[in-house]
């Protein structure tokens, strides 16, 4: 192949030096074998020898598209797994050379044959992909006409905030591109996402953007009657509360209840991560508990401190959280605490809750002193 290159490239760049040396071969062929034909079929006339031409054309034709179709499909050199990657915009010289660089291919003027004659040329698609060993020509030209490109998950856990999901973005290698600036708080939908190289992280966070705009509307649509909630927003607000104060799922509904049964009664929510989003504007954990002083200082998310609802939610929440808010359990409960085993002991009365923060408190205790002994 490496002798007819030059040739091959000429002709390619000419159409009518392709023809004519089409011809040319084709002559060649019959001087040297139509005599042979024509002996076989004892032709004398034009009409004869023009049909000894063609027998011995045709004959050639299909010998080569034999050779040439046996070459696409058979296994490769490439002798293990490889990822290549083909940038945006680069045509099928450039994908070939590519190609034959990462030892995928052992000729990048067959592959580029190959894929003028299955009309593949124009098909091929940007993006990284990941080669098996003795992958054929067919099976690359299958990879990138399809676009069957390498993914790579992201996961934004429920209850990280839009700070901190930026943050993620920001340190997958394989994105592209700037962040502007932090999207608004709860407008992202926790879950895993495919990207792949070259993806851009304003896309992928328009992506969560969506889904998540998505999942209120349709839980908004789908809530009980006469919550205490003017619309979809105040929903995503209450959602991200109690999506921060329990990571149970059997729980969500039980706590949104308790938030729905004080807001219908008047009374402030009293939600610690509500105090703490205040202090850190959602940019990292606070890393300690709570000083009195911090649960009496008026901000526009202390729940100890302002009537109703924050101004904006405080974390992104999941559906989980979202459709536990629109249709919350029907408990009498007002209080919850920590119970020691990761859930929340629930209660209907101030003199229960009291009683159930001092068990916490002695958790708490017994926790310390058991970790001071070590």
């Amino acid at each position: 192949m490496d002798q007819l290159k030059p040739i091959i490239d000429t002709a390619i760049a000419n159409p009518i030096a392709s023809g004519l040396a089409v011809v040319i071969a084709l002559m060649v062929i019959y001087w040297v074998f139509g005599g042979i034909v024509g002996r076989i079929f004892r032709v004398r006339n034009m009409a004869a020898h023009m049909l000894s031409f063609l027998i011995v054309a045709g004959l050639a034709v299909a010998v080569l598209a034999k050779a040439g179709q046996e070459m696409v499909v058979a296994e490769g050199p490439l002798a293990e797994e490889t990822l290549v990657v083909v940038p945006r915009g680069a045509g099928l010289n450039e994908t070939s050379e590519l190609l034959a660089e990462a030892g995928a291919i052992g000729d990048p003027m067959l592959f580029r044959l190959a894929a003028a004659y299955r009309g593949d040329a124009r098909r091929l698609k940007f993006g990284e992909y990941r080669l098996e060993p003795g992958i054929s020509i067919e099976g690359i030209l299958a990879k990138l006409t399809v676009g069957e490109t390498v993914s790579y998950r992201v996961t934004i856990a429920e209850g990280l905030t839009s700070w901190e999901a930026v943050q993620i973005l920001n340190e997958v290698e394989v994105l592209t591109g700037e962040i502007a600036e932090v999207p608004e708080e709860g407008s992202l939908a926790p879950n895993t996402y495919f990207v792949a190289r070259g993806d851009s992280r304003t896309e992928v966070l328009r992506r969560m953007q969506v889904a998540q705009q998505q999942i209120l509307d349709q839980a908004w649509g789908n809530r009980q009657a006469a919550l205490p909630l003017a619309g979809p927003n105040e929903v995503l607000i209450l959602a991200s509360i109690v999506e921060k104060e329990t990571g149970v799922d059997g729980e969500r509904g039980q706590v949104a209840s308790v938030f729905v049964n004080r807001l219908n009664r008047g009374m402030p929510l009293q939600s610690d991560p509500t105090v703490i989003y205040g202090i850190t504007k959602g940019q990292g954990g606070l890393g300690r508990g709570l000083r009195r002083s911090e649960l009496d200082r008026r901000t526009d998310w202390n729940t100890y401190r302002i009537p109703g609802l924050p101004i904006t939610p405080i974390a992104n929440p999941g559906r989980e959280a979202i459709e536990a808010v629109v249709n919350p359990e029907q408990t009498p409960f007002l209080y919850f605490v920590a119970d020691g085993t990761g859930g929340h002991a629930f209660s209907r009365t101030l003199e229960e809750h009291n009683r159930n923060v001092a068990v916490w408190r002695r958790i708490e205790r017994e926790r310390r002193e058991a970790a001071s002994g070590q």
